[in-house]
């Protein structure tokens, strides 16, 4: 059991340091502009596992509000169903998703921010399991393994997956997976395709340079149809508390064009049915982190869950690689200091503290950057 209202402040807290806005704020900001319609034609909620609900909902909710994501200007958004000024829901979610990037790090900078969200609530030992479906052509490879894999075992199998098997594969591998003698099993990953197999080692990578742990599983399947590339899930005592994984066939029912998606959904039981407390905006950060390049990216993602156990008023957009983006981004906030780390500076473990008002600048190792913010602070 959790208590919702610490829910909702770690949920902005975590928002705040790994790069994403609450979808609340971006809706109040496009209040007007958008236009309600119903699901795509495609699309039928009813038919949708509650995951793929969520997802769905929240996906529909940014295209009525009008917000746009595209690869030149992704969106970065954080969203709960507890509403300021309602009771809390019993089944309390909490969704993290990153709308217009393509590559890796928008997987990690979504896996970094959940598995920091579940660590704070839960305060057990957490493990990250992660497999990789692939693209399109990776799944009608895998699918043609599967159907040579049951009607191989058809005799040795459950009645149910054989039945399965022959309508959808995924759905009889997915029924196997819960069966307690499933044997060995194909795997994805065995079949993944040039493009998929550089963006799952480019994930790996960043897992094991941020230190990151992870498992693999090829037990962790998602779905034909809406979910491919990345999934994952992060449990703890034997328990699933989120799962995500890419969607970008889901995404593009509902923006009209080949958006690069990431999500996971976190759930909670809470503890009662208090009324939701608004969330004070956030005053102006002291300081934005702006990073360029791939060193300086891990770097401060290995750093965001100090500065913020640290209390530090920080803001970043980790996600945004474009420094033309993070300088619009740190422009809107209006910070005092920016913290800037380039390749250099990630190589020698240091950061640029630039006082905006008077461009002095000073270099700070980051062994004591949190004592020296705390100073300026």
């Amino acid at each position: 059991m959790t208590d919702t209202v610490d829910v909702v402040k770690r949920a902005h807290a975590v928002g705040t340091y790994y790069g994403f806005s609450p979808l609340s704020s971006l809706t109040l900001k496009k209040r007007g502009e958008g236009q309600k319609a119903p699901y795509p034609e495609n699309i039928k909620p009813e038919t949708l596992d509650p995951l793929s609900r969520e997802i769905a909902s929240f996906l529909k909710t940014v295209r009525d509000a009008g917000i746009t994501p595209s690869t030149l200007q992704p969106k970065f958004i954080w969203h709960t169903n507890a509403a300021p000024g309602r009771p809390a829901p019993k089944q309390m979610v909490v969704q993290f998703h990153a709308l217009g990037v393509d590559r890796a790090i928008a997987d990690i900078v979504l896996i970094r921010a959940i598995r920091s969200l579940v660590g704070d609530l839960s305060k057990t030992d957490m493990r990250l399991r992660i497999n990789s479906m692939g693209d399109k052509e990776t799944r009608a490879r895998f699918a043609r393994e599967l159907n040579s894999f049951f009607r191989k075992r058809a005799n040795t199998l459950p009645e149910e997956c054989v039945t399965h098997a022959r309508t959808d594969v995924f759905k009889a591998i997915e029924v196997l997976l819960e069966h307690p003698d499933r044997g060995d099993i194909p795997s994805s990953t065995d079949h993944l395709s040039e493009a998929s197999r550089k963006h799952f080692e480019s994930v790996l990578e960043y897992l094991e340079a941020t230190d990151t742990p992870y498992e693999l599983s090829p037990d962790l399947m998602t779905r034909a149809g809406m979910y491919g590339e990345t999934c994952f899930e992060i449990i703890s005592d034997e328990r699933v508390h989120a799962w995500g994984s890419r969607y970008h066939d889901l995404a593009k029912a509902f923006f009209k064009s080949n958006i690069p998606s990431v999500g996971a959904v976190v759930r909670f039981t809470t503890e009662n049915r208090e009324v939701i407390p608004a969330i004070k905006a956030a005053g102006t950060p002291r300081f934005v982190f702006v990073h360029i390049g791939e060193e300086a990216k891990r770097e401060s993602m290995k750093m965001a869950d100090t500065l913020r156990r640290a209390r530090i008023p920080l803001a970043q957009a980790i996600g945004i690689e474009s420094l033309t983006e993070q300088m619009r981004f740190a422009d809107g906030l209006n910070p005092r200091y920016l913290i800037i780390m380039g390749r250099k500076e990630a190589l020698e473990r240091s950061v640029i503290l630039r006082e905006r008002a008077s461009h002095t600048e000073t270099f700070v190792p980051l062994d004591s950057l949190v004592d020296r913010l705390r100073l300026v602070a």
